[in-house]
């Protein structure tokens, strides 16, 4: 047992000076409990998967407030728990704005076809995109390409790059963060 703690603590070390290999034995330790947990809460995969893997990444991007006098499973519980908590505070808030808005529903009438304009600035906006994701650091577009360009499932991501579904789930979601920022500073 003393091994294994000590195990984490080196890797939790390594992880903070930027480790991947590091981040990624910790993903690999941990993602079944957080999974688990996640599972019983919301009964649903899809959400437990997504909140697993937003927990894993907000802790590895918070991994220096790390407090070490509690253990690291319980503090990435305690993540997941509050990103549990935000889920179920935002679907409340979409469903009372989408109940809100009903009532207008039946007054509108909408063309589902794109103008001229419209397709325009579609691939307008496709081009910039494009130009963004080209700003990322290779590993990130070459995730990004497979997932939404060539949809790929993750299954299939994590065999043509020889990585673990869990380190791919990560790293997608890091190029999603990546891009984002990269779109608000423009």
């Amino acid at each position: 047992m003393e091994k294994t703690e000590q195990f984490i603590k080196e890797n939790i070390e390594k992880a903070k000076q930027g480790n991947q290999i590091a981040f990624s034995t910790l993903l690999d330790t941990f993602w079944n409990d957080v999974y688990g947990f996640q599972l019983m809460r919301t009964k649903n995969e899809n959400d437990a998967e997504d909140i697993t893997i937003r927990t894993f990444s907000r802790a590895f991007d918070k991994l220096d407030t790390y407090d070490d006098t509690y253990e690291f499973k319980t503090w990435l519980i305690t993540i997941s728990k509050n990103l549990h908590v935000d889920l179920i505070r935002k679907r409340k808030r979409s469903l009372l704005d989408e109940m809100d808005s009903k009532g207008d529903e039946v007054k509108k009438v909408l063309d589902e076809t794109p103008s001229v304009e419209d397709q325009l600035i579609i691939e307008q906006n496709l081009a910039n995109l494009l130009r963004d994701i080209k700003k990322l650091k290779p590993h990130y577009q070459r995730v990004i390409n497979l997932r939404y360009f060539n949809e790929f499932s993750y299954a299939d991501i994590a065999k043509e790059l020889n990585e673990p579904v869990n380190n791919i789930k990560v790293k997608l979601l890091r190029a999603k963060k990546l891009l984002a920022e990269i779109i608000k500073k423009k």
